[in-house]
């Protein structure tokens, strides 16, 4: 997987740090359906999920944070997830975003003259 890195630190009890950058794929980006369907997959994993797009943060388990994102199509966004299931909530992630594109279609590319 391109963009995935996986650290542990040394705590009393360690963590695993999974991250990942994705790219919006779907023609409507991340509006409320997607916005809701990220969150869902993220919330089935006990790890801690923040999403960064440029300047702005966002806790990934929570519908009002992601959707504040407002990300477009080809937007880049950084998945950071803490706990001992990081690594699959990040993959997981990356499959919905990345490869089934919140179940839509991506954008219609103009025909060439």
């Amino acid at each position: 997987m391109a963009g995935l890195r996986m650290q542990t630190r040394k705590d009393s009890v360690k963590k695993v740090v999974c991250e990942a950058e994705i790219e919006i794929k779907n023609a409507d980006g991340l509006h409320m359906r997607p916005a809701m369907q990220f969150v869902d997959v993220a919330n089935q994993f006990d790890s801690d999920v923040a999403v960064t797009s440029g300047e702005n943060s966002a806790d990934g388990k929570s519908i009002m944070q992601m959707s504040m994102l407002a990300a477009t199509y080809g937007t880049k966004l950084k998945i950071r997830a803490e706990g001992a299931d990081a690594q699959k909530v990040v993959s997981a992630l990356r499959e919905l975003v990345e490869e089934k594109k919140f179940g839509e279609p991506p954008p219609k590319l103009k025909a060439e003259s």
